[in-house]
């Protein structure tokens, strides 16, 4: 076996999910299994350079896991002909521009989402990655969710016959900041600088409808501001300019309907903070981020309204559990592995910057719809 040692330059690293997703349970995990097999006699040893602002916070991180290069100068490292890719998990409103820099200096790009501000910025991003003939790519990190996955499988087995619907629920409580530290930081809440629950989640909810169930063609959303005022990480109250919830229907290419709701400000009452439901003619399915329950046609109940006797069915213990079938890795790993392959071994990667730009289309155009109060189409794009 040869080794090959892979410099990642990840920006962002003191951040929830860069560090949490990406650098322990991606890169840190890829090193503890000995490395990337490649299948050709080659093994890639990601080496990570950990990039931020905070010096004191970079070198307790690469103190705690024994890694050797911290910097804060990203300049610097993108000179470095060493560094190959360029990883961004910053918060959004920094991300465009230093994704360009990259990109200029030559390195393959590997980045979390939203990838800009607006879908112009994102467009560009993705025409200059192209025009540098860099590699590119984008986390979709909720594809490979084993729910997700099970729900492929039956998608692609021809479970469901003609999908009709899809209902999506996710969300949980944010606690204010006032009498219990929040769980998320303060600028997601708040408009100016970058943070709002649409711009969050509906990237999201852009590639899983349109891998899983087709394109989305149009877009009708309300989104509100449910708690008005937050407390911050240093116990100080703050406007909250940024919506903490978001009512979606989307119109899906193929005629199915979608219809998600995002909120920061419910309780949770699922068996997983997400969830979906897909009804087709011939089965419906309820899929969480681990976890696929599925109803066929001939195994449905015929249950009868009414509302002046208890209900006499326990409603859940008429679906069936989907099996595993395999060992599902951790979806950040995964997708990293794939992306990895890609820069090194020409392996085949449709999750470029292009496909983020689709989700930020679908936020921009989420908030016009809400703004406007109106259903807005969602034109294809392309470079």
């Amino acid at each position: 076996m040869t080794r090959k040692t892979v410099r990642i330059a990840m920006n962002g690293v003191t951040g929830r999910m860069g560090y949490r997703q990406h650098l322990v349970r991606s890169i840190l995990a890829l090193r503890d299994q000995g490395g990337l097999d490649l299948g050709d006699g080659t093994v890639l040893w990601p080496e990570p350079v950990l990039v931020g602002r905070r010096e004191h916070a970079l070198k307790a991180l690469a103190e705690r896991h024994g890694l050797e290069h911290v910097a804060t100068d990203l300049d610097a490292v993108l000179a470095d002909d060493t560094v190959d890719i360029y990883f961004d998990a910053q918060v959004t409103s920094a991300r465009e521009e230093a994704i360009r820099k990259a990109i200029a200096a030559g390195k393959h790009i590997y980045t979390e989402k939203p990838t800009a501000t607006g879908l112009a910025g994102a467009l560009e991003l993705a025409r200059l990655a192209e025009e540098k003939g860099v590699r590119h790519g984008v986390v979709q990190d909720k594809l490979f969710l084993p729910g997700l996955l099970k729900l492929k499988r039956l998608i692609d087995g021809g479970f469901f016959g003609r999908i009709l619907s899809v209902r999506g629920e996710f969300g949980y409580w944010v606690f204010e900041g006032d009498w219990q530290p929040a769980q998320r930081p303060s600028w997601n809440y708040r408009s100016e600088d970058g943070g709002g629950i649409v711009v969050d989640m509906f990237p999201h909810w852009e590639y899983v409808l349109h891998e899983l169930f087709g394109r989305v063609k149009s877009v009708q959303a309300l989104t509100a501001t449910h708690i008005p005022q937050r407390w911050d990480e240093n116990g100080k109250p703050y406007d909250a300019t940024a919506d903490d919830a978001a009512y979606g229907i989307f119109e899906l290419e193929g005629g199915a309907i979608a219809q998600i709701n995002s909120s920061w400000t419910v309780r949770v009452n699922r068996d997983e903070l997400v969830e979906f439901q897909v009804d087709g003619t011939e089965g419906s399915a309820v899929a969480g981020l681990r976890n696929c329950r599925v109803q066929h046609r001939s195994a449905t109940p015929k249950p009868v309204w009414n509302p002046d006797i208890p209900a006499t069915e326990v409603f859940r213990d008429q679906w069936q559990e989907v099996p595993d079938n395999q060992e599902f890795d951790n979806g950040f790993k995964a997708q990293w592995e794939l992306f990895l392959k890609h820069v090194y071994a020409g392996a085949p990667y449709h999750w470029d910057l292009l496909a983020g730009a689709r989700g930020v289309q679908l936020a921009e155009l989420g908030l016009q719809s809400s703004a406007e109060g109106r259903r807005i189409d969602v034109p294809e794009i392309a470079l």
